[in-house]
C-alpha cells in the first residue's frame, strides 16, 4: 500500500538517492493530484483541492522499500509568489537532472486542451535524458470520442512519438479510465531496475 512519507522544499530534504522513483508532473490544474490517488487506489492520498497549485513541495510516497512516487509541483496556473516560482524554476531541473534514482517521469496534461510550451519541454528534456516517459490526458471524461481522438492525435502530433518515444494515453482520474493500462506500463518501469 502506498503511503506518504514526508515533504521537502529542497533537494536535499529527499530521501537517499537509492532504489527507484517515477515523478508525476503537471500543470496546477491538471489534476496530478487526483492521478496519483486514481493510479495508487487510495482517495485522500494525495491532497487535492478546487484552487489549484496546491502542491508546492516535493511530495514523496513510498509504496515499498527503496520504491518511491514523487509528486512535483505544478506548474503554470498556480497563484505563487515570484520568489517560489523562481526556487522550483532552478530546483526541479536539479531534481530531473541529477537524481540517479528517478527512472520515468509521468506528465499529467489536461485533454481539452493542447500541450503548452513547458509541457513540450519536460518531454523534449526526457527523450534529451533517455528517460522513459508517459503523457496522460486526464479529463478525458469531459470529451465525447471524437474530441478524446482528436486529443490523442494531437498531442502525438506535438511530441512526434516515431522521434520521442512516450506513451500517450487517454486518462480520467474520476472514472478511472486508463488506470490499469498506466500502472501496467509503470510497472514495467520498476520491474526493469534491480
Amino acid at each position: 500500500m502506498t503511503e506518504f512519507v514526508k515533504e521537502a522544499f529542497l533537494l536535499d530534504q529527499m530521501p537517499d538517492d537509492s532504489g527507484a522513483e517515477i515523478a508525476f508532473a503537471g500543470r496546477s490544474n491538471a489534476g496530478k493530484s487526483s492521478v496519483i490517488n486514481a493510479l495508487c487506489n487510495r482517495r485522500k492520498l494525495a491532497r487535492t483541492s478546487r484552487t489549484p497549485g496546491r502542491t508546492q513541495h516535493f511530495v514523496i510516497y513510498e509504496f515499498a522499500p527503496g520504491r518511491r512516487i514523487i509528486d512535483l509541483p505544478g506548474f503554470g496556473f498556480a497563484k505563487v509568489s515570484q520568489s517560489k516560482r523562481r526556487h522550483w524554476a532552478s530546483e526541479i531541473p536539479r531534481y530531473l537532472e541529477t537524481r540517479r534514482s528517478l527512472i520515468g517521469l509521468v506528465l499529467v496534461a489536461d485533454s481539452r486542451h493542447s500541450l503548452k510550451e513547458q509541457e513540450l519541454q519536460i518531454l523534449t528534456w526526457c527523450v534529451g535524458a533517455d528517460l522513459p516517459a508517459l503523457l496522460l490526458l486526464n479529463k478525458c471524461d469531459k470529451l465525447n470520442q471524437q474530441q478524446a481522438a482528436k486529443a490523442v492525435r494531437e498531442a502525438e502530433r506535438g511530441i512526434d512519438p516515431g522521434r520521442m518515444p512516450i506513451a500517450v494515453q487517454l486518462f480520467s482520474a474520476t472514472e478511472r479510465h486508463g488506470v490499469d493500462r498506466a500502472l501496467e506500463l509503470i510497472a514495467g518501469w520498476f520491474l526493469a531496475e534491480p
